[in-house]
């Protein structure tokens, strides 16, 4: 069976982006999504791809997207989150993972966490303003399995924690 993982920074407040850019700089938490995400299928919005501007090298992208005349090369684009799910479990048996990945946005993280099996959360301690944001973690759905704390350094321009929460 595949798993479902979303992955996201997220400040205090829940902001994780504002103006489709993230707002931070935190080169741990960068490469900490590079090997979990690493091989593996990833769904992200257009939105959320269009702020990266290229496909992801060593992960299978898919884009979910209202537009029906969009075309990305080297990218699948997906239409509803039922044929992101699809398409991304069918690549997942291929490329012979059982994670998939939801890296954002806001929107995206909303249509998949009620299907989500796990959380991969990096906790930044900041509260910036922004228009995006990831969706409450309800403590009576989800359960804090693993949690590792770092301060700021000169990578990371603030204190986080990365947390794994387990769907109860």
């Amino acid at each position: 069976m595949t798993e479902l993982a979303l992955i996201a920074a997220k400040a205090k407040n829940d902001v994780i982006g504002d103006d489709n850019r993230l707002i931070w700089r935190l080169k741990s938490d960068l490469k900490h999504f590079r090997a979990l995400t690493m091989g593996h299928p990833v769904i992200m919005g257009r939105k959320t791809f269009q702020s990266i501007g290229k496909p992801l090298p060593g992960r299978s992208i898919l884009v979910l997207t209202r537009d029906p005349d969009i075309s990305i090369p080297d990218v699948a684009v997906v239409k509803s989150p039922e044929e992101a799910l699809e398409r991304a479990r069918i690549e997942a048996v291929k490329l012979g993972v059982k994670s998939i990945f939801v890296a954002g946005g806001g929107e995206i993280y909303r249509l998949f966490i009620d299907q989500a099996d796990r959380l991969e959360i990096t906790d930044v301690a900041l509260e910036p303003v922004g228009d995006a944001t990831f969706p409450p973690i309800d403590p009576a759905r989800w359960k804090l399995a693993k949690e590792a704390s770092f301060t700021k350094s000169g990578d990371d321009e603030a204190d986080f924690s990365f947390r794994t929460y387990l769907r109860r």
